[in-house]
Parts: C-alpha cells; structure tokens; sequence
C-alpha cells in the first residue's frame, strides 16, 4: 500500500480506516468478477498477485475524504472518517483498479513480457489469446459495476477515461522505434496512457463526497499532474532501479523502442557526436543487456538527462499539490501530500 511509511500519530486513523477500506475494495473486486467457470475463475485469482501499491483506489478514498467538508480537522477520528466512506467510493475505488488491471494485462501481452509482481504474466501462463479477453473481461465487469451505480456520471467518465487509455497506447504504438520522438509527444501519451485514470480516480472520489464541479477539477488536476510524475518515476526506475524490487525485469523500454523522458532529453540536448554514438547503442536494442544499460545510463548523465527528469517530477509533484491548496486543511489532504511526495522517492 502506497502509505506504508512513518506517520505522525495524528493520520494514524487515516491510515487505519484506509486499511480497512482497501479490504472492501478487493471484496467487491473480487465479487464482480466471480466466475462458475474453473479456468476463467483461476486466471482471476492469479491477476489477484498483481496488486501491488493499489494507487488509484487510495486516491479514490482519500480524495473523497479530503473533500468531505465534515472533516476539514486534523483530528478526525476512525470512527468520523469511517462514515464518510461510501459503498460509492468503494465501488468506484474497485473499477478504477478493474481498470488498471485491464491495462497491465494487455501491456503484457504488447511488451511480450514474462513476468510482473515476482510472478509470470498471463500471457506467459495461458497464451496471448487468453491474456487477451481477460484483459476485456476485467474492462467488461469494470463497466457493469460502475453502471450499477445510483448516477450514470461515473459510468460516462470511466468510459471516457477507456478511451483515452487506448488513444494513447495507440499514438506510444505509432511511435515506438521512433528515434525523433520530442518531448510534447511523450507528455501527450503518458497524460492518457498513465494519468488519466490516476486523475479520474480522484475527480470520482470527491465528486461521490458532493464536491463542487470547481473542486472536482483541483482533485483530477491534481491526479492528472501527479499520474505525470509517477510515469516519469516509472520511467526511471526501468533504467536504474533494482530488479528485485521494482518486481519485473528492466530496461524493457529500450528494448522495445520506447523512448522516455531521460533518453529523449539526452537526444536533444547532447553535441551531435555525443549523440550519433547514443543513437547507435540504441540500434541494438534487440541485445540489450546490464552493460549497454550501464554505458546508456552514464551517457544520460553526462547530459543531465536522469536529474532533468528528476526534477520535472518533482516539479509535477508540486503542481499537484498546489492544485489542491485552497482546499481545508484535514488529516486525508496531508496524507495526500504525503503520498505525492512519495511518488518520486519511491523504488518500486
């Protein structure tokens, strides 16, 4: 869970009630996507190790905490933050991550990976076919359960929110061995490919607590800019993170031809002999190993790419938390500080 680090006492009830929330959330992902039919039900149970920091339903939480105005104190008890979250927030939380689910099945399936969380992908245990419709069937039953809601507006969103996902895996797809990508093209696919759901989960959240549309659009400015730096952060990590616990095989992106921030940085900004020899080791991306990924890294360095990204992120961070400024002050916004500003101190 995204907030498993050192609090001060006073959002240990935060943390308390989110817990048990969270525990709610799995039950009705669980629920809605029940199956009478052994091989389906036992590829739903294996996803189940997917989860892993389940961001977006604490931010559904969270956000629908933090604009309940009933809780503008920084002492809430569990009992008082326990009331504010409703089925809604639940079933909202459990779409949202039905959704992302959806989404790192079928990347698996795009990447040809093998492994994610420590185990084997999908499509590494059952095929590409099964990975496939599975990733359709959690999108399906992410649907329904959000239908089933009193309002149709979250419904309508989350429809949105799939098509935005898509529309930009389809532009990262057109432009993957694209040596010439710039840097609005990257914000352009990473704004929907990553953050548009990060941003639509806590829009969700405080629209569900009754938030006014203005405050509606601070939380999902603040998901939006904060699901920006958690890409970036991602990106990375797949260059100088720690196999073992990042939990699935690195440097993919430059095997697959997908230019990030740090690479498309050092493009632009290295003197053209610097940066014929970078383009050349990035032409044997299909033997890709430790060592290239070391030289690659210290190429980058030497051009202040890697802290140039840094920095953006960090930058973001800050633009997401002055989004939600004006907002009162209560202990559910300063654990949303908080986990913005893990985002890009994190290793996983």
């Amino acid at each position: 869970m995204p907030v498993s680090l050192t609090l001060p006492s006073d959002l240990l009830p935060v943390q308390e009630v989110l817990g048990r929330a969270l525990q709610r959330v799995e039950t009705d992902f669980d629920r809605a996507l029940r199956s009478d039919l052994p091989p389906l039900q036992q590829l739903v149970r294996h996803i189940e190790t997917y989860r892993g920091k389940m961001l977006r339903p604490v931010l559904v939480i969270l956000s629908g905490l933090a604009a309940t105005p009933g809780l503008a104190c920084r002492d809430a008890t569990t009992a008082l933050l326990e009331d504010h979250i409703l089925p809604a927030h639940v079933s909202i939380a459990a779409v949202c991550e039905m959704i992302h689910m959806a989404t790192l099945v079928h990347d698996d399936v795009l990447d040809d990976a093998d492994a994610r969380r420590g185990g084997a992908t999908v499509n590494r245990l059952r095929g590409n076919e099964a990975a496939v419709i599975l990733g359709d069937y959690l999108f399906s039953s992410a649907y329904r359960l959000c239908s089933s809601l009193d309002s149709q507006a979250a419904a309508l969103l989350i429809g949105q929110t799939g098509m935005t996902l898509c529309a930009g895996e389809l532009l990262q797809l057109h432009h993957r061995d694209n040596l010439s990508i710039d840097q609005p093209t990257y914000f352009e696919i990473v704004r929907r490919k990553t953050a548009s759901l990060i941003a639509a989960a806590c829009r969700l959240g405080a629209w569900q607590s009754g938030a006014t549309p203005d405050l509606c659009t601070r939380f999902e400015d603040f998901g939006l800019r904060l699901g920006v730096a958690f890409q970036i952060q991602d990106d990375l990590l797949d260059l100088t993170g720690n196999p073992s616990i990042v939990g699935k095989p690195l440097h993919r992106d430059v095997e697959l031809g997908k230019l990030t921030l740090p690479v498309i940085h050092h493009l632009t900004t290295a003197p053209a002999p610097e940066r014929g020899r970078t383009l050349a080791l990035l032409s044997e991306r299909s033997a890709f190993d430790a060592h290239m990924t070391a030289e690659l890294v210290a190429r980058l360095d030497q051009t202040g790419s890697i802290d140039f990204a840094r920095a953006k992120a960090r930058e973001l961070v800050e633009q997401a938390r002055h989004a939600l400024a004006p907002l009162a002050e209560s202990s559910p916004k300063r654990m949303l500080m908080l986990m913005a500003d893990q985002v890009v101190s994190r290793s996983f």
